[in-house]
């Protein structure tokens, strides 16, 4: 496991949703991109494909050149009406030693991907099938909504979400992880020995203001 790894499992382990918050509220894909099972989790440097809709020609080729603990990052530009991950490119990933895929577009075999275990996060389900004729590029930055990802950047997927880190800060941002998940230890303890949300947050102004009694 290289350093890039190490910080992803960390990561996971505090969950997406405190890793974004860390980063100043910046990184997350949009909440249409979800696992295809609840339980699914993802972590790892990023692996870019960027590729025309309906059309898969450029998965074949990145799994020839993706490394073991990668996750594929698959840009279909949102595209729902084809499905361009099943399982047979599952097994391929499972063989190599992928973390798992985020597709920002749709796949299909769901059940047999779920029995395998590979996590794999879309933006929806789709039966239909695709070309493979349609260049594209690989190991290049794509942008999924308002977050660019970029080849090495670490990506962190759980129920809640996916969460992008940029390799640069990927160190700084799993402190700041870190010390948030302390802090909310401490409000939980808090709180169990009667403290109220309002008080551990400083919110009696802001109830003032609003005129809210």
């Amino acid at each position: 496991m290289n350093n890039k790894e190490a910080i992803a499992q960390q990561l996971i382990a505090l969950g997406s949703a405190t890793v974004y918050e860390a980063q100043g509220a910046f990184g997350a894909l949009d909440a249409g991109i979800k696992p295809i099972c609840a339980d699914m989790k993802l972590a790892g440097p990023a692996f870019t494909v960027d590729m025309r809709p309906a059309d898969n020609l450029m998965i074949h080729y990145a799994l020839l050149h993706a490394q073991p603990g990668d996750v594929l990052v698959i840009d279909c530009k949102g595209f729902i009406e084809a499905g361009v991950w099943g399982d047979v490119l599952t097994t391929q990933a499972l063989k190599i030693g992928l973390a798992g895929i985020v597709v920002n577009g749709a796949v299909r075999d769901a059940d047999a991907i779920a029995h395998l275990g590979f996590p794999v996060f879309s933006r929806g389900l789709s039966i239909k099938g695709t070309g493979k004729t349609q260049p594209g590029r690989v190991n290049v930055p794509v942008t999924i909504g308002d977050v660019t990802v970029s080849p090495g950047d670490i990506v962190i997927g759980d129920r809640d979400g996916v969460a992008i880190v940029p390799a640069s800060s990927a160190e700084r941002t799993l402190e700041l992880a870190l010390a948030r998940e302390s802090k909310e230890g401490a409000f939980k303890e808090k709180i169990a020995q009667g403290a109220t949300t309002a008080e551990l947050m400083n919110l009696s102004e802001t109830f003032r203001l609003l005129n809210l009694q």
